[in-house]
């Protein structure tokens, strides 16, 4: 009999004629609720929704490196909090995309992936062993000989071929493997100067990164190239890295009558990008440092910054373009345990999303925001909404304890230089965590957090975006955008 009450108190939703028993509570009228009245909006969008067939004119291709789904929920919730809001709700700019997927990252050799493979299995279509870039996975690595018989072209290189522009803007050195991953061929990423290419390598026919980058042939040599790595591309004498005692910019200057070198951000956003179709920004000697750390770095561009700059280079060619943009920083920061500034990259990435957007036409242009690889980043249970995401889990004001009557963060690493336990500190403390250079706690010591192998997120918009659904290879990429393209995958 209850069940047979409860039936017609459910039905009474539809046909309100019928009467609950005065005894049973009325049900809640969802359609006031805001997560129902939002999904009603989502799913109204999603049934409007038609995939883009056509070719693309462009395709941006953004990395978050290191930035896996954990890296993404907690960025989201920073850059809310940071705004203002709780942060749950929030949105980042890719997070508007109508697909999404899953993309499976191991290298030919290892379950986890470091970054040099990570992206050459996107940029290329082949998977490769770790630390080889633009090499197929019959390498050895540190052995030169095998990566010059082992060279797979890589889809910047395609498009080039194909009259279309491309470049790379990286937070990164532009020499570091992400970068790299548009240009470079190498069994060994951290060949990046002459300084750091052992003599039997040069022997042997190979060439540092930065000279890769210089002095590729004219019709696949990068248009345009903004990060760091100045230092790289300069000789000792001149504070670099360079034992060849050749300043790599003035070649890049000699290679087009309309070239520019960049320094600082003063220069780059006097820069006006219709002036030339062949651009080189070295904005520091190494990695360009945190935007949170901004005060002490002033003439550091921002990622968003960079990547308008580039776009409206490349625009310049009615064919088309190519352009990696790369938000190094996730990666790095994550690396010593600092999320405060490895999260703010995830913000970073999705402004320059959102000034890609607004540079280019969604009809015509595919973008596709991804990682290269995931960080043991974990965020744990059981804080209230509203409480910092950089904090101890905390309930009404009050901290969350573990068996053991200790506090604990939201946020964790499985490993790394952090906090490894309550020997290390007893008193873990909202003050320590919300610290300028705060490292969140580690399960596990190391000097350097380890990558971790779990499948990163996958968003993408525009022509062709709908063939990246699902869970797929991370080489799979290079076919959806070789497709969009219109270039010849076989090749």
């Amino acid at each position: 009999m209850r069940n047979l009450i409860y039936g017609l108190c459910a039905a009474a939703l539809i046909l309100p004629s019928l009467a609950c028993a005065q005894n049973e509570p009325p049900l809640k009228d969802k359609a006031q609720n805001v997560y129902f009245i939002d999904g009603k909006t989502s799913l109204n969008e999603a049934l409007k929704r038609v995939p883009n067939v056509g070719r693309a004119k462009n395709v941006i291709l953004f990395i978050g490196d290191g930035m896996g789904v954990n890296s993404v929920t907690a960025g989201r919730i920073l850059a809310g909090q940071s705004h203002g809001d709780i942060g749950t709700t929030y949105r980042l700019a890719f997070e508007d995309f109508a697909y999404t997927g899953l993309s499976k990252t191991y290298s030919t050799d290892d379950y986890v992936t470091n970054s040099a493979n990570g992206i050459s299995a996107i940029t290329t279509g082949v998977k490769t062993i770790n630390g080889a870039l633009g090499v197929d996975g019959s390498v050895k690595r540190g052995d030169c000989p095998s990566g010059l018989s082992a060279r797979v072209i890589t889809i910047a290189e395609q498009a080039r071929l194909m009259g279309l522009s491309a470049g790379v803007v990286t937070t990164s050195g532009v020499t570091d493997a992400t970068p790299a991953g548009a240009y470079g061929h190498t069994t060994t990423r951290g060949w990046r100067s002459d300084s750091e290419l052992p003599a039997e390598a040069t022997k042997a026919g190979c060439i540092d990164l930065a000279r890769q980058m210089v002095e590729a042939p004219a019709n696949v040599r990068m248009n345009v190239v903004m990060g760091g790595d100045l230092a790289r591309f300069t000789p000792e004498s001149q504070k670099g890295r360079r034992k060849d005692g050749r300043d790599l910019t003035k070649v890049w200057l000699k290679q087009s009558p309309t070239a520019r070198f960049l320094r600082t951000e003063s220069e780059l956003k006097a820069f006006d990008p219709q002036s030339s179709d062949h651009v080189l920004g070295l904005f520091a000697p190494g990695d360009l440092p945190s935007p949170i750390d901004k005060a002490q770095n002033p003439e550091n561009p921002a990622l968003a910054d960079m990547t308008s700059a580039a776009i409206g280079v490349l625009k310049r060619n009615p064919k088309g373009f190519f352009l990696l943009v790369e938000s190094a920083s996730i990666d790095k920061w994550h690396h010593v345990n600092d999320p405060k500034r490895a999260l703010r990259d995830v913000e970073e990435l999705s402004k320059a999303v959102a000034a890609a957007r607004a540079a280019t036409n969604s009809e015509d242009t595919l973008i596709i925001v991804t990682a290269d690889h995931s960080h043991g980043l974990t965020q744990s249970g059981y804080s209230s909404l509203g409480e910092p995401i950089l904090g101890l889990a905390r309930v009404d004001g009050e901290n969350v304890l573990d068996d053991h009557k200790h506090p604990y963060a939201v946020l964790n690493y499985a490993t790394g230089p952090g906090d490894h336990g309550h020997e290390d500190d007893p008193e873990l403390s909202q003050d320590k965590l919300t610290a300028p250079d705060a490292k969140h706690p580690s399960l596990v010591a190391m000097d350097s957090a380890a990558h971790s192998g779990e499948d990163v997120p996958v968003y993408a918009t525009g022509p062709q975006a709908h063939l990246l659904t699902g869970v797929m290879e991370s080489s799979y990429i290079y076919q959806a955008m070789a497709h969009a393209l219109g270039i010849d995958s076989d090749k």
